[in-house]
């Protein structure tokens, strides 16, 4: 048995219904959209067993990008949690036939609020389309199950018409980078959004030598800073140039090198700074990769010196 081939035909076969989708997009797509938007309470999303396993990571998606969002169960709202939906709030309902029994039998409640429907489902006319005051189809030619019957390409395309409502969302608020950061301030995804150059540049014992310092000045400057560069400043403290290790050795082989020579003959002249200790590490990591360089300077606006940032630092911290 060739399961690459077996996996291929999986994919294409999603692949295909994604495609298809996208162009059979409609305006009930962008009147759920605006539904959405103008909801003053919170967007409840409900279905039942793989539709509701895709609803909850589509709340997931919606509340960390913004629009306030939980998955309610329809069992558990049977059962009492239907309290959790309020008359501001709007309700997205899944279901791939619309006829889930649990789903199904909270419609007529959720109705009975006012509380606006949108409804997922491949049939506009089942009871989940009906009860519904918008319906995004969910239509798929064929699951990629062999036997076209285990929910796949429809638990894809679902799951991608979520994204896609989540994007549209974001866009129409103006959600930016800084916002996302506020709800991601833990782990590995957190310290890329969330930490600034501020907070890992170094700023103490900075290896400072003058402009009219000799090269072996540098070089002791460099062993005692420890970032394997000695920062070169002029009478005002601005910024004019930097001695590496890759410089000093560079030197060293020139016939007439000596270590009384001034610094700045040898040293790299206006080297790569940012003036925004703002900036986010990781921006700063893609600033440092795309340049080259192993050390960014730090500068306020005038161009003196505030700090230095080494790759080394941002590794450590999980940046990178």
């Amino acid at each position: 048995m060739n399961y690459k081939t077996i996996a291929q035909e999986t994919l294409n076969i999603e692949a295909q219904t994604l495609l298809n989708a996208a162009k059979n997009i409609d305006d009930a797509f962008s009147k759920a959209v605006e539904i959405i938007l103008t909801c003053k309470g919170k967007l409840v999303v409900s279905g039942v067993g793989k539709s509701g396993l895709i609803g909850a990571k589509m709340a997931a998606t919606f509340a960390s990008t913004g629009t306030p969002s939980f998955f309610l169960h329809p069992t558990e709202a049977l059962h009492g949690d239907l309290g959790m939906i309020a008359k501001d709030d709007v309700v997205i309902a899944i279901s791939y036939s619309g006829e889930s029994e649990e789903l199904s039998s909270i419609l007529p409640h959720i109705k009975r609020f006012g509380t606006p429907l949108i409804g997922m489902t491949r049939d506009k006319n089942s009871t989940l389309g009906q009860y519904s005051d918008v319906v995004i189809q969910v239509v798929v030619e064929k699951e990629a199950c062999p036997l076209n019957i285990a929910p796949t390409s429809s638990t894809t395309l679902t799951l991608a018409l979520g994204d896609a409502l989540a994007v549209c969302l974001m866009k129409a608020r103006d959600f930016k980078k800084s916002d996302f950061a506020s709800f991601h301030p833990g782990g590995a995804l957190g310290k890329k959004l969330f930490v600034k150059v501020k907070n890992l540049m170094k700023t103490d014992d900075l290896p400072l030598v003058s402009q009219d310092a000799k090269v072996k000045d540098a070089i002791l400057k460099i062993s005692e800073g420890r970032v394997g560069t000695a920062l070169i400043a002029d009478d005002t403290g601005k910024l004019v140039g930097l001695m590496s290790d890759g410089d000093v050795r560079r030197a060293l082989m020139k016939q007439d090198f000596s270590l009384d020579d001034n610094v700045m003959q040898y040293a790299t002249k206006n080297p790569m700074s940012i003036d925004d200790e703002e900036m986010l590490a990781s921006d700063a990591l893609v600033l440092i990769e795309t340049k080259k360089i192993q050390l960014l300077v730090i500068t306020n606006k005038a161009k003196k010196i505030e700090g230095v940032l080494h790759i080394h630092t941002l590794i450590e911290k999980g940046i990178a």
